[in-house]
């Protein structure tokens, strides 16, 4: 029979009170760590935010300073480098161009010091003139775009001192211009599409989609001259309606994400119809420039290219994804079927509207609907292929790697 130990005599057998102590103090610290790894890799609730915000608000005020410039040209005639419309383009890409050079510098220090640089948001960060830089994808995008911008700015400003007024929008110039802008805004999505777990990335999702939606009609300008049977600019206006829509669908994976976007698409295009010509007529007004004789009654000129019924395409798009998923359809499929019926109804519609909207169109005949339900289909499809594809490459873009441990 073993006797008892006596007192201060040490003993083999381990304490329970101190093992429970050790496990739970080790349960603890590795749930600590792993606690802070987590919020280490997410962006930080407040220079990603801040900064994505900023960046969208600038796509904003290049957007209202576009639909005026546009509405400028069609109402007042020529303008030169310094008018209000200009003035607010050049305000809206400097806002981006600075807000992602910030972003792309904070990412380089946090990176040479050791710490994470996903917290700063914008997606995955990516290595700049050999690892010098570390810029998080949408704001190196976005920042390319505002930095091509003042290059553009400088070749217009030289262009108007030496030809003058500017009696075109697609001139030289304004094209560079017009595509800078365009990086600018493709940037924002990026950058809201990492935070889209978020709410403010949610939302940012849906406003910079619907951006892209409105500035889109000036990109397919560059299309007009294509030699199709259908109107080339319905074509353009089908293939980038639908494919941001099914991005942003794809991305955002919440029901009603298709009539969010359309939603919000309508909001900006009433705005859109009434700022316009309003500002246009104002500042020529106060500048004591006449408007062209003849205006009456004519629809604003960026808003009435943008499609009406996209609520019908939303319905359409939601409609579509709700039987493939019902049904088991082909996974690889679902999203060329469903950009087909989205592409139809834009098609079609957009005929409709650009008949009815332009002075200068003749009556419709049954052979112009049936040519453009085609093209409006595959397009369409074209447009879902590709959108799925743009979606897994946004959302795969919020997976951010510790750079700042490799």
């Amino acid at each position: 029979m073993k006797s008892a130990p006596a007192d201060g005599e040490a003993t083999d057998q381990p304490s329970p009170t101190k093992n429970t102590e050790n496990t739970e103090s080790t349960e603890s610290t590795e749930n600590t760590k792993k606690r802070e790894s987590t919020e280490d890799e997410r962006p930080s609730a407040g220079a990603a935010t801040v900064a994505a915000c900023t960046v969208l608000f600038g796509t904003l005020v290049s957007l209202l300073g576009i639909s005026w410039d546009m509405q400028w040209h069609n109402d007042v005639g020529p303008d030169t480098f310094f008018t209000l419309p200009h003035v607010m383009l050049y305000t809206g890409s400097a806002v981006v161009g600075v807000t992602s050079l910030t972003m792309v510098l904070l990412a380089t220090g946090a990176q040479r010091a050791g710490r994470s640089v996903a917290r700063y948001g914008g997606g995955t960060p990516v290595r700049v003139f050999g690892g010098t830089f570390q810029a998080p994808l949408g704001h190196l995008v976005a920042g390319t775009g505002g930095a091509l911008f003042l290059l553009f700015g400088l070749l217009d400003l030289w262009w108007h001192s030496m030809y003058g007024f500017d009696a075109v929008l697609d001139s030289p110039p304004h094209v560079g211009l017009f595509l800078s802008i365009s990086f600018c805004m493709v940037g924002s999505l990026i950058v809201f599409a990492a935070a889209r777990e978020q709410t403010w990335g949610k939302i940012g999702v849906v406003v910079s989609s619907l951006v892209l939606i409105t500035f889109s009609p000036i990109t397919i300008e560059a299309f007009s001259d294509l030699p199709l049977p259908v109107d080339p600019v319905i074509v353009g206006t089908v293939f980038f309606s639908v494919v941001l829509l099914i991005t942003g669908v794809f991305v955002l994976r919440f029901r009603g994400a298709a009539f969010a976007i359309a939603g919000a698409l309508g909001v900006m295009q009433l705005f859109l119809w009434w700022f316009s010509p309003w500002a246009a007529h104002v500042y020529a007004d106060s500048v004591g420039l006449p408007l062209r004789d003849g205006l009456g009654g004519e629809a604003p000129s960026l808003p009435k290219r943008i499609p009406m019924l996209m609520l019908a395409v939303a319905a359409v798009t939601d409609g579509l994804l709700w039987l493939a998923h019902k049904y088991g359809w082909n996974a690889r499929l679902a999203p060329q079927f469903t950009g087909a019926g989205a592409g139809l109804v834009v098609g079609l519609s957009m005929l409709v509207q650009t008949n009815r909207l332009e002075e200068a169109q003749g009556a419709l005949t049954a052979s112009d609907l049936v040519f453009m339900g085609l093209f409006g289909v595959v397009t369409g499809a074209l447009a879902g292929f590709l959108a799925a594809r743009f979606a897994v490459l946004l959302r795969d873009n919020s997976a951010v790697p510790d750079l700042a441990r490799t």
